[in-house]
């Protein structure tokens, strides 16, 4: 959070192979909360003989319009994944084209990754 106790987060969600970025996508900036609320949805095109091998990364970032943005934590689904998060990628492969929603707690960010 800011020095004024809000943040000004965004979503960025890339689709991983291998550990390098194949697609990124990110939602708009919501000013001013540590509650924001995004109703917007995006689509990956996945070969399916490329499904098992690739991860989602769900990363929530603090804007700064001056320096870097911060991320604030993370979350990776995928199959390598586990608990809930391989449960909501299992759900996602059982339903394409649907929404699945799901809460996830964020992690951590690594330090000096490219999230």
């Amino acid at each position: 959070m800011d020095v004024g106790g809000l943040s000004d987060p965004y979503v960025k969600i890339a689709i991983m192979m291998n550990g390098k970025r194949i697609k990124k996508k990110k939602t708009s900036i919501k000013k001013c909360t540590l509650n924001p609320y995004y109703n917007e949805s995006f689509t990956f095109e996945v070969p399916f003989e490329q499904i098992q091998k690739v991860q989602l990364l769900v990363t929530v970032v603090d804007y700064d319009r001056i320096g870097t943005s911060d991320p604030i934590g993370n979350v990776i689904l995928g199959c390598n994944a586990t608990g809930t998060e391989l449960r909501h990628w299992m759900d996602m492969l059982a339903s394409p084209r649907r929404p699945i929603a799901q809460w996830h707690s964020l992690k951590e960010p690594a330090e000096g990754g490219d999230n």
